[in-house]
């Protein structure tokens, strides 16, 4: 078996020190530096407030070094008290002063020290916060998709599939780089930093309870190892996985890849199908990009469909899947259209869905184009 290039479970050596965890798509909050300066300006308000409302009653305060008491007084005085220092050389002792401390200075002081401990109470409780946000998404995480590798492949995958309808929130990735899965949960999606041929690397993106798997590493080696771990673990998920070489194709599915990409022998062919006609691969080119133009996708007969021929279908059928099998439209093996067959078709892309109309009623599973 060939081993191509480098991979990127191999990008930085230095990555492979940092223990695998999760990473939830990032709330919008704002810069540490900000938040930092408001809580400032905040506790210098409440200092300003307090040394104001001490100033305008004065009169009712008894400072021991002096009979008077000045402006510099009462913001010494609002220090102190905000502080909960207390030296006790400057007192309240007229009634209107006590009563001011009472109401007003006390309930000041308390919101003070809320405001400098906030930023501790923020950090204390941010731990608390993430871990009940990561329980909750693994609690509610139920037949999602896991991609393997978020390269350009790995990117193009999860565009396909989120085109058919599938939310965010229903895509985990996971990456060997902290900044590769940064960039994902960027986009939205949950990222889990680790080596995908570990199974406790896979166990944390929940793959024994996914539907689908997307394997898109760069060396096909990595790419055997992934899908034997997955398939071992998930034995009902559907598993897709590309390789560079197309000899390492069989390998990958006896390994327990339900359909094998060749990246490099697709790349190559597309690239000789345009040279000997551009149209022609334009419109191939259109096929695979999902939403735009042309779809080609897979969808089940529905009932008025049953009895008919190949030919005598409203939308362009390039093929009929039947049981395991997968006929071509000029299969005579194909005959009538039976109930439990699905068809792979050619439609025109619409803003809403790319299933033909018939066919909403009754999506194919996971609503993976073929």
């Amino acid at each position: 078996m060939k081993l191509p290039g480098h991979d990127a479970i191999a990008r930085n050596p230095d990555e492979h020190l940092v223990t695998h965890r999760i990473k939830l798509p990032r709330q919008i909050v704002e810069r540490p530096l900000r938040q930092v300066a408001k809580r400032l300006l905040m506790a210098l308000a409440v200092l300003a407030l307090t040394t104001f409302i001490v100033w305008i009653d004065r009169d009712g305060y008894h400072d021991n070094s002096d009979d008077g008491l000045d402006f510099l007084d009462a913001a010494y005085y609002s220090t102190v008290t905000l502080s909960t220092t207390g030296y006790g050389d400057i007192v309240p002792y007229s009634d209107s002063a006590r009563l001011c401390n009472i109401l007003l200075i006390t309930p000041l002081r308390v919101l003070f020290l809320i405001i400098l401990v906030g930023t501790t109470l923020e950090v204390l409780t941010e731990r608390t916060r993430e871990e009940w946000r990561l329980n909750r998404w693994r609690s509610n995480l139920r037949e999602h998709t896991v991609v393997v590798g978020f390269g350009t492949k790995g990117r193009s995958a999860i565009q396909t599939v989120c085109a058919t309808g599938l939310k965010p929130e229903q895509i985990v990735v996971v990456d060997p780089s902290a900044k590769v899965v940064d960039a994902a949960t960027a986009e939205g999606y949950a990222g889990v930093i680790g080596d995908a041929t570990r199974s406790d690397v896979l166990l944390r993106a929940e793959v024994q309870r996914a539907r689908q798997i997307i394997i898109a590493t760069q060396r096909d080696d990595t790419a055997v190892l992934v899908t034997l771990t997955a398939r071992q673990m998930n034995r009902g998920a559907k598993i897709v996985a590309a390789v560079r070489e197309e000899e390492n194709a069989p390998l990958l599915r006896q390994s327990g890849a339900d359909a094998v990409i060749t990246s490099a022998s697709a790349a190559g062919r597309l690239l000789g199908l345009s040279v000997l006609s551009p149209s022609a691969g334009m419109v191939m080119e259109d096929l695979i990009q999902q939403g735009s133009g042309l779809d080609l996708v897979e969808r089940p007969v529905i009932k008025a469909e049953v009895g008919l021929g190949v030919r005598e279908t409203d939308d362009l059928v390039v093929s009929v899947v039947r049981g395991h099998r997968v006929l071509g439209y000029d299969d005579p093996a194909v005959g009538k259209l039976q109930l439990m067959d699905r068809l792979i078709t050619i439609v025109r892309a619409t803003a809403t869905s790319p299933m033909a109309p018939d066919a909403k009623s009754n999506p194919p599973r996971g609503g993976l184009r073929t």
